[in-house]
């Protein structure tokens, strides 16, 4: 074959190019495949430095004479059942801790007899060289006796000076001085994938170390606070003990797993320490922890729902029910409302509210931004503290004679005056059966329906009329109240309702 002389010449000079950039090829090759290698972090300092401040928590019960006693194993297991789902514990032997029961020293001739029993095992740590210490609330809950051995072998008899179970936060004082306490971080720095490490008595197994990485850092688990997600092994008994940065600063208290099988399954969940401190500075002030509430009942707001509603994101907390009397009631709030911002801090899912006003002192006055009828609002609300919440009363209604459903699957009839008072409404119309659409959203007979889109319903009439010029290719977003809640359905309209 006759191949051209210029194609010869210019294949000898790319030959030549390769062979002379070769060696600064080779060069970079080498760079490119050697990274730089990251060491393993080594815990051992970090452990001799914070392990003197990690304690561990026994509680003691005092119950009557015959009166059937718990064991070790029971106390781990009561720890399982309340907080990890689990099963029975093998039975360990703790240090001053007999296997059989102790008669209560302070009894009376003539009173009815009582004796001191194991109830649980916990961790926990040293805040305050005078003798101030935190554990969870589950540890300590019920407990008649609380002792607190530290890594010298000491053993205190410690007060409980405050708990809350919202939280999981416990705030314990031993006397004593010069104790080892342990630094304290900042959990809004943490990051996922920063080490950890976790220091406790699993099983009663005293100053356990493990490590591991954080896997989230802020998991919804709680109405109150976001907690940190770990893949540190904890197991019963780690409760209350310290998470630790490589700084060997506390950046949250360990508080529970998740497990289908009783053990650790490689995620834990730690209670952030910022927060934990600011609930044992109150707990250290008064015994007790106050919170804000506006009395609202609050959901999510969908997709579908922000979209028919003219929000340009699925954003904020739909005001699903208004508790009678309530401040949210005074201050103009309404069923249906989205809370978009409180005090000026965005409402990026539902459950940011209840966290913010929370956080609020009662009797403050807050502004709360809401989304309504295709505008925004501020509305003015005093926050009050918060009680225990009440259930929710659910009323529903027998469905008289049906008529043909409209577009969206609905047979409507307007509501009497003695209906309004007892359901507690000004407008609206009662479904009396819900087909196709509606009842594949889950509405039902019984329910009221109060809004389409953004118009108040007045009657049945005028429900329908407003059904009928509906596009076909939209969803619409139907307010439904069901008993003390209501909540936006987006519904599309089809030609028969079906």
């Amino acid at each position: 074959m006759m191949i051209p002389a210029k194609k010869i010449l210019l294949s000898s000079l790319l030959s030549a190019s390769i062979f002379a950039l070769s060696p600064a090829l080779t060069g970079l090759s080498a760079a490119v495949a050697a990274p730089a290698v990251a060491g393993l972090p080594d815990f051992a300092d970090i452990v001799d430095r914070t392990g003197p401040g990690v304690v561990n928590i026994r509680t003691t019960e005092r119950v009557k004479t015959g009166q059937p006693q718990a064991g070790a194993d029971d106390e781990e297991m009561q720890e399982f059942f309340r907080r990890f789902f689990g099963v029975p514990m093998p039975r360990q032997q703790q240090p001053n801790t007999p296997n059989t029961p102790r008669p209560n020293p302070n009894r009376k001739g003539g009173s009815a007899q009582q004796e001191e029993v194991p109830r649980g095992v916990g961790s926990g740590f040293i805040i305050s060289a005078d003798g101030y210490i935190m554990t969870n609330a589950h540890v300590v809950e019920g407990a008649s006796d609380v002792y607190v051995t530290l890594t010298d072998k000491r053993e205190f008899k410690a007060k409980i000076i405050g708990s809350d179970t919202r939280t999981d936060v416990a705030l314990l004082k031993i006397d004593g001085t010069s104790l080892p306490r342990l630094v304290i971080g900042d959990s809004d720095k943490i990051r996922a994938g920063e080490w950890v490490l976790a220091i406790g008595s699993p099983f009663g197994l005293e100053n356990t170390v493990t490590a591991g990485i954080i896997s989230a850092k802020a998991r919804d688990t709680g109405d109150y606070l976001p907690l940190i997600q770990t893949d540190v092994a904890v197991n019963p008994g780690n409760s209350g003990g310290p998470l630790i940065n490589l700084k060997g600063e506390v950046i949250g208290i360990n508080s529970q797993i998740y497990s289908r099988s009783g053990g650790f399954m490689g995620i834990s969940f730690a209670v952030p320490i910022d927060e934990a401190l600011r609930v044992s500075d109150q707990l250290k002030a008064s015994g007790r922890v106050t919170r804000g509430r506006i009395g609202v009942q609050i959901g999510e707001v969908t997709k579908d729902v922000a979209e028919s509603l003219g929000l340009a994101k699925a954003q904020g907390a739909l005001v699903q029910r208004i508790e009678p009397g309530g401040p949210a009631e005074k201050g103009g709030l309404e069923a249906g409302d989205i809370i978009l911002k409180f005090n000026g801090v965005a409402i990026e899912k539902p459950s940011d509210l209840p966290r913010m006003v929370g956080g609020t002192k009662p009797g403050s006055r807050a502004t709360v931004n809401i989304w309504r009828k295709g505008s925004a609002r501020d509305i003015a609300v005093t926050v009050v503290e918060i009680e225990a919440d009440k259930p929710a009363k659910v009323e529903e209604k027998k469905p008289k004679q049906e008529a043909a459903p409209n577009s969206l699957g609905l047979v409507v009839s307007d509501l009497s005056d003695a209906q309004k008072k007892e359901l507690k409404v000004d407008s609206g119309v009662l479904v009396e059966s819900a087909v196709g659409v509606a009842a594949a959203a889950g509405l039902r007979a019984g329910d009221v329906v109060q809004r389409l889109n953004d118009v108040d319903i007045k009657d049945s009439r005028q429900f329908n009329g407003l059904v009928a010029k509906l596009d076909p290719k939209k969803r619409a977003a139907v307010l439904v109240r069901r008993g003390d809640s209501s909540q936006f359905v987006p519904l599309r309209p089809s030609a028969s309702g079906n």
